[in-house]
């Protein structure tokens, strides 16, 4: 299967991380595409994903899946273990929801943050931007970050007992929350003592 990406940016760090997770890397060729230039907004890439997005996993017969959400529901329903989407019905609700907590009040909203109220990518490649709706979201990642922090001081991982996709969205949320000079109050020290340990996962730290 072929991953097209961009290395280095939050969403393709998440399935590079889900991979790792799987035991799937030698299965995956990572093919990059320059977004930055803009190559993301070609016909060609638009054929594969029309909403001009990283990551998308292309399978050999030629489907093209995109989002993070659903590469990861493929990748995890390709063996039974570890399980990063949940076993039961209950395991697999709670772990969805927390996935798009993590996603909506975290990583999206530093992504608006930085896309709006930041130079981000570059005029060219972010068109309209709106500074004041940016800022708004700032507050808002700020906000996911207590709602999260209160979670890990009652549980050791985000959705529960055990590790999940909610704790690589997560983790890409505050890596790029760092990126973008947005960082986590250090009094959040559940939230912060869970990010060390995250770092120290092989699948994270490999991606240096």
């Amino acid at each position: 299967m072929k991953i097209y990406e961009t290395q280095g940016f939050p969403n393709p760090a998440r399935i590079r991380i889900a991979l790792a997770e799987k035991g799937l890397l030698d299965r995956a060729e990572f093919i990059q595409v320059n977004v930055p230039e803009g190559e993301h907004q070609t016909d060609a890439f638009r054929a594969k994903n029309p909403f001009a997005a990283v990551p998308v996993l292309e399978l050999e017969d030629g489907t093209c899946i995109s989002e993070c959400s659903a590469i990861t529901e493929y990748l995890d329903h390709l063996d039974s273990a570890p399980t990063l989407t949940g076993t039961t019905a209950k395991e697999r609700a709670q772990i969805a929801m927390m996935q798009r907590r993590a996603e909506a009040g975290l990583l999206d909203a530093v992504a608006t943050y930085f896309h709006h109220a930041t130079p981000g990518l570059g005029a060219e490649i972010e068109g309209y931007q709106c500074a004041e709706w940016g800022s708004h979201q700032k507050d808002a990642a700020l906000k996911g970050m207590q709602y999260l922090d209160g979670v890990l001081a009652q549980q050791p991982w985000v959705a529960g007992e055990a590790f999940s996709v909610a704790d690589i969205t997560t983790f890409a949320g505050l890596a790029f929350a760092g990126f973008a000079k947005i960082d986590v109050p250090q009094d959040y020290a559940s939230l912060l003592a869970w990010q060390d340990r995250m770092a120290q996962r092989p699948s994270v730290a490999a991606l240096g």
